[in-house]
């Protein structure tokens, strides 16, 4: 058997990593199906003994498994020894023990994204809304509870005005949940800051949702013109008004560059027939590619090498520093 790891490479286990010596029968170790993480059970453990083994040198890591040891790849599963020069299938390790949400798509889904958008803040591993309006916060926290199930509260705090000179009071929604800060990211195409976001099309699944989301955007960057029904649009972004134009039939003209630009969005835009409902995924796409830079490999003429073999269901493969493995069983 020329598959397996050596007992002191790291497996990512369900409650942490694991060197292969010590992951045994039940044991419960992270996969990756499709573009998600899920965990799968040991069924059975097999070990052997050998003198080579090779190291994976990676983007992120490098880990060691015996030669024939199957990778992932994006064509299909390749031996180690040959894995030089392609990408492995690869999630980061230090994310999988974090809290999986289930998003509930809907108004509230809507809203929480819309006033993301306009108003709120994506930190590396928390979302937060800071606004003078309680109620606007209040908004804010309900849906993002109901969209995501996290716990949201309101906290009375001050902030600087540049206007008054002199501290203002406000209110701030904050939850710390990598999961959905990543999550923001990836529906705005990567970039959460306000002038590089992209326009959310995930908000596209019905006109619901869409509702929710011009209602949320515009609490936050907008306002409702007394004169006419509808909704004014305000923001510096102009890639994103022009995309959410043309989805809404709307006019747009840009403003001079510097300047905030206004969408006008008026409340009959569904009868207009230009709405196009899309299918996007909710959930985080928690797999990537990592570079295979070499491929070593490592003999040994005194104390063989001994290799440890899993087999798993309902998944076969397991990750190993978060790279996509499996063996031929």
């Amino acid at each position: 058997m020329d598959y397996g790891l050596p007992s002191k490479q790291t497996v990512n286990a369900v409650g942490g990593r694991l060197p292969a010596c010590h992951v045994h029968t039940g044991c419960r170790v992270w996969t990756l199906d499709g573009d998600r993480t899920v965990p799968t059970t040991v069924m059975e453990v097999a070990t052997a003994r050998v003198r080579e083994v090779v190291d994976v040198v990676t983007d992120h890591v490098t880990f060691t498994v015996a030669p024939d040891q199957l990778l992932g790849t994006p064509d299909g599963w390749v031996h180690a020894r040959d894995a030089e020069d392609t990408v492995l299938a690869w999630t980061p390790a230090r994310k999988l023990c974090r809290e999986r949400l289930t998003i509930r798509p809907g108004y509230e889904f809507g809203y929480l994204v819309g006033a993301t958008c306009s108003d709120g803040t994506v930190g590396k591993n928390y979302v937060s809304l800071v606004v003078n309006d309680r109620d606007f916060a209040a908004r804010y926290a309900a849906c993002l509870t109901a969209a995501t199930g996290l716990p949201a509260r309101l906290e009375a705090v001050t902030r600087p005005s540049g206007y008054l000179q002199r501290e203002v009071p406000g209110f701030r929604v904050r939850v710390v949940s990598s999961y959905l800060a990543d999550l923001v990211r990836q529906y705005v195409g990567g970039d959460a800051h306000h002038m590089r976001q992209r326009f959310p099309r995930v908000v596209l699944r019905d006109s619901e949702t869409l509702e929710g989301f011009l209602d949320g955007y515009v609490d936050g960057d907008g306002y409702r013109p007394k004169t006419w029904p509808g909704r004014l649009l305000v923001s510096a972004n102009v890639p994103f008004l022009s995309e959410l134009a043309q989805v809404v039939g709307a006019r747009f003209t840009p403003r001079p560059r510097g300047s905030a630009s206004h969408l006008a969005v008026v409340d009959s835009w569904p009868a207009r027939g230009t709405f196009k409902a899309e299918q996007h995924s909710l959930q985080l796409r928690e797999a990537t590619w990592a570079q295979v830079h070499a491929v070593r490999r490592r003999l040994t003429t005194n104390k063989p090498f001994t290799l440890y073999s899993y087999r798993l269901s309902p998944h076969s493969g397991f990750l190993v520093n978060g790279h996509l493995a499996r063996q031929p069983w």
